[in-house]
């Protein structure tokens, strides 16, 4: 319950500054600053779980655990420009 009120509250912490940035002319810097923050943390991977996790989901045949790519890396040197 206490995510629930804590999750609502700064969202509407966060649609205030975006509200008062688009409609009043006195906005400042502390709106800006909500709202560019509110933004950042819309970016952050939520569904990420630990790997030990992941690995006991996999177990249970509930989910394939994933692995990033490694770049890869050519022969050496650039080539033509």
């Amino acid at each position: 319950m206490l995510r629930w009120v804590t999750a609502l509250g700064l969202s509407a912490l966060w649609w205030w500054a975006v509200l008062r940035l688009a409609l009043a002319p006195g906005a400042g810097v502390l709106e800006g600053a909500v709202a560019a923050g509110g933004w950042g943390l819309s970016l952050l991977p939520v569904h990420c779980v630990p790997r030990a996790r992941a690995m006991r989901q996999a177990r249970r045949g509930r989910a394939a655990p994933t692995r990033a790519w490694r770049p890869r890396r050519s022969g050496g040197g650039s080539g033509p420009s």
